[in-house]
């Protein structure tokens, strides 16, 4: 396959997924709707049932964010940046990826980067998320035949490999670099994201950076999980802020960890401990906040916080915040919506699988 084939083949796949995301209709017109359709719908009703965090919501929210990334213009934009490499008439190496499965499909963009490489695909899917990868792989196959022979899911032994790309904790990481350390690797770690507050924040900006906070019930790694917050800082408005997003703690999952790690809390008599029933604040200088707990910490002058946060790069995924100061930040309510060039870790995936 040429590499406008693979383009055009993702963008297929995206204007067929775009119907099942927040709000959206289905468009009969659609080519593949009579093959798929039903089947993907009754598949976001259903998946919660063997991952409780796999709400239809959070699912749709999922595929809505893949939608959106698979636009033509940006993955032209997107691979034109290696297109000397992609040119090159090159044996396809065999990439293994080993999945994570903290939230819905968050594997997606490695496959999409070792099939536009021009790469084999070979994931070895998470127990947590097992059917939707392979359900969005039989579709994009549908769009064009050819990727029959580039995409295979394993759940044995992964053999036969040119090289690795594994997402885990930093305990798993340890083992991905013994097991793998003789191939070309990307190994990526545990890594959390941070908002900056000013304290001149809109209830709007406040709402959003909810968003960041409790979409995937916070188990992202582009989760917002600790807050910075000027001396003297008043929670108030914050808490009056995120109200709507209450609903979390109707999940049994959520629920039972917001309730766990409450009593941990009162029963330690952990002092600057904040609750409104449904998200814990907690004074920590840790970035790594447990499920239903939101770390924060107060700085003193946005000149010395710009500082701690560079030193501190290699455990933040990214920076929210509403100011221009911060450095290398984006706007409130963007956490969940990476472009395809904001690679997991830093490391930039397709550098990598065209070099192979």
């Amino acid at each position: 396959m040429v590499l406008d084939q693979r383009i055009k083949s993702f963008v297929a796949l995206a204007n067929f997924l775009k119907q099942f995301s927040a709000n959206a209709a289905k468009e009969n017109e659609n080519a593949l709707n009579d093959l798929f359709y039903d089947n993907l719908e009754q598949l976001i009703k259903t998946v919660h049932i063997y991952n409780p965090w796999f709400t239809e919501e959070n699912v749709r929210n999922a595929l809505g964010a893949i939608a959106q990334t698979l636009n033509e213009e940006e993955l032209v934009e997107w691979a034109s940046k290696y297109i000397h490499q992609l040119s090159a008439n090159k044996a396809p190496k065999q990439v293994a990826v080993i999945m994570a499965g903290n939230i819905p499909m968050v594997g997606f963009h490695d496959m999409l980067s070792v099939l536009l490489s021009g790469n084999i695909f070979i994931g070895k899917l998470s127990s947590d998320d097992k059917f939707l990868m392979p359900y969005l792989s039989k579709i994009l196959i549908a769009t064009e035949p050819e990727f029959a022979g580039l995409i295979e899911f394993t759940e044995g032994q992964l053999k036969d490999m040119d090289a690795v790309i594994a997402t885990g904790s930093n305990n798993s990481a340890r083992y991905f670099e013994y097991y793998f350390g003789k191939y070309p690797h990307i190994i990526r770690k545990n890594r959390n994201s941070v908002a900056v507050l000013t304290g001149t924040e809109t209830t709007e900006q406040l709402r959003l950076l909810g968003n960041d906070v409790f979409q995937y019930f916070g188990l992202g790694c582009r989760n917002v999980s600790k807050l910075y917050v000027p001396k003297g800082y008043v929670f108030d408005m914050f808490y009056q802020s995120i109200f709507d997003f209450n609903n979390v703690v109707n999940n049994n999952k959520y629920a039972n960890n917001y309730d766990y790690n409450r009593t941990v809390y009162l029963m330690a008599n952990h002092p600057s401990l904040l609750d409104n029933n449904f998200l814990l604040l907690k004074e920590d200088t840790g970035f790594s906040s447990p499920i239903g707990v939101l770390f924060f910490e107060y700085y003193d002058d946005v000149k010395t916080l710009n500082t701690e946060l560079e030193k501190a790069k290699e455990q933040i995924q990214c920076i929210v915040s509403g100011s221009s100061d911060i450095n290398n930040s984006i706007p409130f309510g963007k956490a969940q919506c990476p472009a395809l060039t904001d690679y997991a870790d830093g490391v930039d995936t397709m550098k990598f699988l065209v070099e192979l």
